[in-house]
């Protein structure tokens, strides 16, 4: 975040009272949707979702197996996942519209369990809120059960998980202009979800990321390689060509856990 410029702080104390406050442009956290039943669509609901990455000295099949039964018993929503690319990896993804649930609840639960055999790899945190584009025609359903309902569905056995930033660039264009480049990007996205090869979670991330990225993107699919094929297929756009400056690390990994947290 900037420093305030000089003579803008909050203006009481300088003698600029209602006057400056007038020129503080209007803040509007809440998500928007499409128009219903003639109705604008806003909530300030959003879901948090993280994805944590551990490796072990050990086989991590009973520190994951004793971890899925705390969260559960804890009633904290989480899907464990093997990871494909450590065979002694595994990976830990939670959620919740408080975000306090990762240090009130996920942070204590690891400790119970690990005994040091858990070792964090922070290269591979995720940490994102679900966003709205403003398109939504049911906005809860996107924003809140969507995201749930695809990382919880037994059919989607595979996951690739992986941060992005796009370049200022993208900022500056107009929106007639970003909106073909999402288009095309989009796109593509729903024909591999409309086949069943590949169903996405998307997380805004800007502020929340050790590495300034600003997007964290969940593939999950029952087979890998379509995953890894949207991937290349995104390759090919205007937005991934042009305007992403970094993409990953790319977290690979196999469901074994799910608990809805109920």
């Amino acid at each position: 975040m900037s420093e305030p410029s000089q003579g803008h702080g909050h203006g009481h104390g300088h003698g600029q009272g209602k006057s400056a406050e007038s020129e503080l442009p209007e803040i509007n956290i809440s998500e928007r949707g499409a128009p219903k039943d003639g109705k604008p669509q806003m909530m300030d609901r959003r879901l948090f979702m993280q994805l944590l990455v551990f490796t072990s000295d050990r086989d991590p099949q009973y520190p994951a197996h004793d971890l899925a039964l705390e969260l559960a018993k804890n009633k904290v929503a989480s899907v464990i996942y093997q990871d494909v690319n450590d065979p002694n990896g595994l990976g830990l993804l939670t959620w919740g519209e408080d975000p306090s649930v990762f240090v009130d609840a996920v942070r204590p639960a690891i400790h119970r369990v690990s005994h040091g055999n858990l070792k964090l790899r922070p290269e591979f945190t995720m940490l994102g809120r679900s966003y709205s584009t403003g398109y939504e025609n049911d906005l809860e359903f996107w924003l809140l059960r969507r995201p749930v309902e695809t990382v919880l569905d037994p059919e989607n056995a595979w996951c690739v998980w992986y941060p992005l930033r796009r370049s200022g660039a993208f900022a500056r264009l107009d929106g007639r202009e970003q909106g073909a480049i999402l288009r095309e990007h989009g796109t593509i996205g729903r024909a591999y979800g409309d086949k069943g090869y590949a169903h996405d979670v998307r997380l805004a991330c800007h502020g929340l990321d050790a590495k300034d990225n600003e997007f964290v993107i969940g593939l999950l699919g029952k087979d890998l390689h379509p995953l890894s094929h949207v991937v290349q297929t995104m390759r090919k756009t205007r937005q991934t060509s042009e305007f992403i400056v970094q993409m990953g690390p790319f977290f690979v990994g196999k469901a074994a856990f799910r608990n809805s947290g109920k």
